[in-house]
């Protein structure tokens, strides 16, 4: 397997730009967006703000290799730099495979792009530059959707997940990674507040985690567990399993009937 494909590389961890995006005061704090100056730092803030990020994605990647169907496409919506993309090329090794990668984020799928020139992979993966909820899904066995969903506007949710069932040939995956919300308000109040202690324990100040915050709110609107849970079974998937949780970060599996 390529050295180059290992998500989050020795080489790779070597160059990566720390997050300071939120670092100074600031008298308005602008809605959070995926512009090249969130492309510079990003694997630094999932790495710091996102539990368990590595272990999602190294996993999702055997699930895709284990559910990929020959002659079929996997899709990864909302694909940001290749982190998923990279664990792939691992996972799947020599085999085959072909997968579309969907991000409406320029900068984004510069630097994708620019990871994919130093893999044997490379043409295995189409980058394309859209709305998730304008992509042609034909031919899927395996959809991915990671901490993408929860930026969708709630009446869209629904009708893209529809859309994923729908494309998947039978037996096919749905992965999807959410930040997520309890039901139960003290307990939604309990996973924020060690949440914030995971952000401040990777070297977050308590400015940077307030603006943060400030700057994602109404743009990232997380649902529960149980909300997924019925979004996922409303659309036809008859097999579910929660995978993966930490505090208020889960991620979900879902597989279409035979």
């Amino acid at each position: 397997m390529s050295d180059g494909a290992e998500l989050f590389s020795t080489k790779r961890q070597k160059i990566m730009s720390k997050d300071k995006i939120f670092s100074d005061p600031r008298e308005q704090v602008a809605p959070f967006e995926f512009n090249e100056q969130v492309a510079e730092v990003f694997d630094d803030m999932l790495s710091r703000s996102v539990p368990l990020y590595r272990e999602s994605i190294r996993r999702q990647a055997e699930l895709t290799e284990r559910f990929y169907q020959s002659g079929t496409r996997i899709y990864d919506l909302g694909c940001s730099n290749g982190n998923f993309g990279m664990a792939l090329c691992q996972a799947m090794g020599e085999r085959d495979f072909s997968m579309v990668a969907v991000d409406s984020s320029a900068p984004m799928l510069e630097i994708y792009d620019r990871r994919l020139a130093e893999i044997p992979q490379r043409q295995r993966i189409d980058l394309r530059q859209g709305d998730i909820r304008d992509i042609d899904m034909e031919g899927a066995s395996v959809v991915i959707i990671n901490l993408t969903l929860q930026f969708l506007p709630l009446t869209d949710r629904d009708t893209l997940i529809r859309r994923i069932h729908q494309a998947l040939a039978p037996g096919g995956l749905l992965l999807l990674t959410e930040k997520v919300v309890h039901e139960d308000e003290a307990l939604s109040d309990l996973q924020v507040d060690f949440y914030y202690r995971f952000k401040a324990e990777n070297g977050y100040s308590q400015m940077e985690i307030s603006q943060k915050r400030e700057a994602l709110e109404n743009v990232l609107i997380p649902e529960t567990v149980e909300n997924h849970r019925q979004r996922l079974e409303s659309a036809g998937f008859k097999s579910c399993d929660l995978w993966l949780k930490w505090f208020n970060f889960a991620s979900l599996l879902a597989v279409k009937g035979e």
